[in-house]
């Protein structure tokens, strides 16, 4: 069985990065930290794949739970708004709990 290194509750932080090629991860999430709301699963690295390799050793991939007014400063909607983003393993860091 597959081990994955963050679960459901556990809080992150997306790398804010910006490397050359094909990236899979939404520039306005960087450097943002939200809550792991279920592992989806292990797949190929979607950003090795684009370069024509074989995406080997795969990714954990995480949907992520942000809340709106953590990505978007100027949301007007309700506080507890959310917006749930899939991020593979590697765009990830342990967050401290709360932020």
């Amino acid at each position: 069985m597959a081990q994955h290194r963050f679960q459901p509750g556990d809080p992150v932080t997306v790398v804010d990065a910006a490397p050359m090629g094909h990236v899979r991860t939404p520039t306005y999430c960087k450097g943002k930290s939200g809550v792991v709301e279920r592992v989806c699963g292990r797949f190929p690295n979607p950003e090795e794949l684009a370069m024509g390799r074989d995406g080997l050793p795969e990714k954990s991939m995480y949907r992520v739970r942000f809340l709106q007014t953590d990505i978007w400063p100027d949301y007007e909607g309700p506080a507890e708004d959310s917006i749930d983003i899939e991020l593979y393993d590697h765009w990830l860091t342990p967050a401290e709990k709360g932020a």
